[in-house]
C-alpha cells in the first residue's frame, strides 16, 4: 500500500501541468472565451492569494505549517495547476489576461 501512494505521488511531478492535474480537468476551459478567461484568471489570482496568505497566517503558530500544508496544500496546488491551464487555453487563443498598455506620451 504506502508503494502505490509513493507512486501516485511520484507520477503526479511527472505531470505538466503539476501535482494538481489529478484534480483538474485539463478541458475544463475549452469552450472559455477570452472574456471568460480574464474573469476566471483574476478569480484564481485572488484564490492563490487567499490560499498563500493562510497558510502563512497558519506557520506562525507552532505546528500550523504541518496544519496549513494539510488543510490548504491542496486547494493550492489546484489553483496553481488551473492558472498553468487557463494561460496555457489563453495562449493558444491569443487573449492577453493582463492588459497592457501601450502610449505614446509620457506621464507628467
Amino acid at each position: 500500500m504506502p508503494g502505490a501512494v509513493l507512486a501516485m505521488a511520484l507520477a503526479g511531478c511527472g505531470l505538466g501541468n503539476g501535482p494538481g492535474s489529478f484534480i483538474v480537468d485539463p478541458g475544463k476551459y475549452d469552450a472559455y472565451h477570452c472574456n471568460d478567461l480574464v474573469t476566471h484568471w483574476k478569480i484564481l489570482n485572488d484564490r492563490e492569494r487567499e490560499l498563500r496568505n493562510l497558510m502563512d497566517k497558519a506557520a506562525q503558530s507552532a505546528g500550523g505549517a504541518v496544519i496549513g500544508t494539510v488543510v490548504y496544500r491542496s486547494d493550492y496546488e489546484s489553483v496553481l495547476t488551473e492558472k498553468k491551464i487557463v494561460q496555457q487555453r489563453a495562449a493558444a487563443m491569443k487573449c492577453e489576461l493582463v492588459a497592457t498598455y501601450e502610449s505614446d506620451r509620457d506621464i507628467r
